[in-house]
C-alpha cells in the first residue's frame, strides 16, 4: 500500500503518516492508532507489541473473520459453502 493510499484510507495527511513512520519517538493519538488499526485489520494492540508473539497468520486471520462478521448473512452462506469445498474428504 503506498502512502497515499494508506493515508485517504486512514482519513490523514501523508506529511503526517512520514513522521510516524519517520520520528524517533512518534506519539500518535489513540483516535489515529484506531483508524490505522482499521485500515490494516489489526486490533489497536498491535502497535504496543514490542516482540510479535502472534505469527502473522494469526492476524490475517483475525482480519478476515473481522470483516466475515461484516458480511450480509447470505454472503455469510455462500463463503461456508465455497469453505467447505475446500476441506478435505476424509
Amino acid at each position: 500500500m503506498t502512502l497515499d493510499k494508506l493515508a485517504t484510507a486512514a482519513g490523514m495527511s501523508k506529511s503526517y503518516l512520514w513522521e510516524l513512520e519517520n520520528r524517533e519517538s512518534p506519539r500518535p493519538s489513540a483516535e489515529k492508532l484506531a483508524a490505522l488499526a482499521a485500515v490494516f485489520g489489526v486490533p489497536t494492540d498491535y502497535f504496543f507489541v514490542e516482540d510479535v508473539t502472534e505469527p502473522q497468520e494469526q492476524h490475517l486471520d483475525n482480519g478476515f473473520y473481522r470483516d466475515y462478521l461484516q458480511l450480509e448473512p447470505t454472503d455469510k452462506e455462500q463463503l461456508r459453502r465455497i469453505l467447505r469445498t475446500f476441506k478435505k474428504s476424509e
